[in-house]
């Protein structure tokens, strides 16, 4: 259990752990289909793909044009998305809370991310976090993203702590198992993206919390 360590630096996460950023990613979405006349979909039934990446939402949001080449689609989101990132995003409730308390208590932190460094690093900013993350670790930073270990390990060692010292924090399971795999202890969020049907606790996370302050260091 995570309790049973000695925690030194926490990882995040960013989509669906840290940020709320599923309005801002859906509006991008939603454009794409306006551009080629295609009815709108429902926000709620999409939400929880936040977590998946720019792909994944393409993928949700235009499984009824099969057809459509992806690669031109995935070009234009992200071309949308890097300049509205900080529209209707925010901060998880507690979050804020949480990242005050850590610096309080001294320790590390670091996002570890799928996301482009090219996207994530603007997303911290705007988020007026720079002071807090002194590393982001994108899914670009390392040969493989999570639920690789590398993301997290390439994270310890900018942080300068072994991993076994470290609180991999993520609403995905592939953020917990880049974190089991890394040898680090690991927290599943449940206030995410987590698809209906899937189970948080199945995942092996040493702790699943409800709530950003519930985390145990």
């Amino acid at each position: 259990m995570a309790e049973s360590r000695s925690i030194r630096a926490v990882l995040f996460d960013l989509d669906g752990t840290l940020v709320d950023s599923a309005p801002d990613l859906f509006a991008a979405l939603a454009w794409l289909r306006s551009e080629r006349g295609l009815p709108a979909l429902q926000y709620a039934a999409l939400r929880c793909y936040a977590s998946r990446g720019a792909m994944g939402m393409i993928e949700a949001g235009f499984a009824d044009r099969p057809e459509l080449d992806r690669a031109p689609l995935h070009e234009q989101f992200l071309r949308y998305y890097s300049k509205n990132l900080w529209v209707a995003s925010r901060p998880f409730a507690g979050i804020e809370r949480l990242l005050d308390d850590l610096v309080e208590r001294g320790l590390s932190v670091a996002v570890v991310t799928n996301k482009p460094e090219c996207l994530a690093k603007p997303l911290i900013s705007a988020a007026g976090w720079d002071e807090h993350f002194g590393w982001v670790i994108g899914g670009d930073s390392t040969a493989c993203p999570k639920p690789h270990p590398a993301p997290v390990l390439e994270a310890c060692r900018r942080l300068g702590v072994h991993p076994g010292q470290a609180l991999m924090v993520g609403d995905d399971a592939r953020d917990i198992d880049a974190g089991r795999r890394a040898g680090s202890a690991t927290a599943a969020a449940t206030w995410g993206y987590v698809a209906p049907g899937e189970q948080p606790h199945e995942w092996g996370a040493d702790q699943v919390v409800d709530n950003p302050t519930e985390i145990q260091f």
